[in-house]
């Protein structure tokens, strides 16, 4: 007989208040309450500086151009005072893992607040659910109407919302692509009707996306769309904050009235009022425990903290806690995790910061002649070089070019290389043997570019001179 495995009951479920479905897992349409809070305001603060952000930066200029533009014909990448070319796409390489351990850190201190506090997902929601409120009315309102035959009232009210809603996602849409092409000519071009397929393509594109995104999708984005909602619970542990119901001390829950001697009743401080639930952008019930669909936005935190507040109990009953602290211990701070997220974090940044400052602002590719030898006009071995020079710096800059090399080499002419800020240049110059043999038939060569006005801007690159055996 093989030998069976104990079974142990983990959870149970409390049948009079049994886990319910979300509507957005049910199928339905998640309509949000109006409520105010200390969480509310930080959220609200936050993404205001985010669109003032967004929305303002394509508009700032720098010198005779946009300060922050992505040119991705020109290969050039303008942000404010720096220009980055595609060599310098190490750097991207090093902010996206700074980004990646940014996340791992926050996320574990305090679960998803990233989700509930800065994602353009979330924020363009709220800015959507906000639309909802101002053309349809407050949450009971909105229900009825969903309910109601359709007639004059509710289609204008449908139009009015859909039409604000496609004003911002056309806005957030021309924006993006502002980015990418000068926003002031983009503009220009779309009122006189001659912008370029390309750019209106993607603007529809990017408008149709938040349109969808934001006013249709939703939540569903964070529950089933978004990786971070799958893989961000094995981040969390017992001391990581989140967004948690205190069922020690509100259950049993029910109804009573204010100043009623509930305690002996055999009641908790939860009234059983459901505000936690009608505030929920996920449509979740925080009391039925830690679930997938929590961004831990604090919305029910404001809620029952202002419930609290009418019935005179004490605040927190849903609160950012640990596990531990819930179990009456202490939340530890210094965690190995925690700190290793922490230290890779400031030795990352410290590490970009120093390679932005170690950054050349000249480049220099050398791209040898497909010829591999030639004799000139003195009889000298000479070989022909191409020099792809890009000048990252802000400002016209004089070049000189030497080399180096073990062998008795020369530059046939040394000529100052103007370049002005942000060209690439290809100048050719040929090299010749000043000796009749060279000590092998193929010797290290080093170009070095250097700027006559400011000799701290100097680069150099490596190429190889090829000669014959014997002559």
């Amino acid at each position: 007989m093989s030998e069976r495995i104990p079974a142990k009951i983990v959870e149970t479920i409390d049948p009079r208040h049994p886990i319910r479905l979300t509507p957005s897992q049910a199928g339905g349409h998640i309509h949000t309450r109006s409520f105010t809070g200390l969480f509310r305001n930080l959220r609200r603060y936050g993404a205001g500086a985010l669109m003032l952000l967004y929305f303002g930066t394509v508009w700032l200029d720098w010198g005779d151009r946009q300060a922050v533009l992505w040119d991705l014909l020109g290969s050039q990448f303008h942000v404010f005072g720096t220009t980055f070319w595609p060599q310098d796409f190490i750097l991207l390489s090093a902010l996206l893992i700074i980004c990646a351990f940014g996340l791992f850190f926050i996320t574990k201190v305090a679960g998803r607040v990233w989700c509930g506090y800065s994602c353009p997902q979330s924020v363009w929601t709220w800015i959507f659910m906000w639309v909802e409120k101002v053309t349809e009315g407050e949450r009971n309102q909105r229900i009825k109407l969903d309910e109601a035959p359709w007639s004059a009232n509710k289609l204008m009210r449908r139009v009015s919302k859909h039409a604000l809603w496609l004003g911002v996602s056309f806005i957030t849409g021309l924006t993006f692509v502002g980015y990418f092409t000068p926003i002031k000519p983009l503009v220009s071009d779309m009122l006189s009707l001659q912008a370029g397929a390309t750019s209106v393509f993607w603007i529809i594109f990017f408008t149709a996306a938040t349109y969808m995104n934001a006013g249709f999708i939703r939540e569903k984005v964070c529950v089933h769309m978004c990786p971070y909602s799958r893989f961000q619970s094995v981040m969390f542990d017992d001391s990581t904050l989140l967004v948690s119901y205190d069922s020690k001390r509100g259950e049993s829950r029910g109804a009573r009235k204010k100043g009623a001697d509930y305690r002996a009743e055999g009641l908790g401080d939860c009234i059983d009022c459901t505000l936690c639930v009608q505030v929920c952008p996920t449509g979740i019930d925080i009391r039925d425990g830690l679930q997938i669909d929590c961004i831990s936005c604090g919305a029910c935190i404001d809620a029952c903290d202002s419930v609290m507040d009418k019935m005179g109990y004490e605040r927190g009953l849903v609160r950012y806690s640990s596990d531990l602290a819930m179990a009456g211990g202490k939340t530890n701070w210094l965690r190995p995790q925690l700190t290793g997220y922490a230290a890779m974090l400031l030795i990352m940044i410290g590490a970009l910061i120093w390679a932005l400052q170690a950054r050349s602002l000249v480049s220099l590719d050398i791209h040898k002649d497909r010829s591999i030898y030639r004799e000139n006009n003195l009889g000298q071995i000479e070989n022909i070089y191409r020099l792809k020079i890009i000048n990252k710096a802000q400002s016209t800059h004089h070049y000189v070019v030497t080399i180096k090399s073990d062998a008795q080499l020369q530059l046939s002419q040394q000529p100052v290389i103007q370049v002005a800020a942000g060209e690439m240049l290809d100048v050719p110059v040929s090299v010749a043997l000043l000796t009749a043999t060279a000590p092998s038939t193929s010797e290290k060569l080093t170009f070095e570019l250097v700027a006559v006005d400011d000799d701290s801007i100097r680069v150099s690159a490596e190429s190889t001179f090829v000669s014959p055996r014997n002559r």
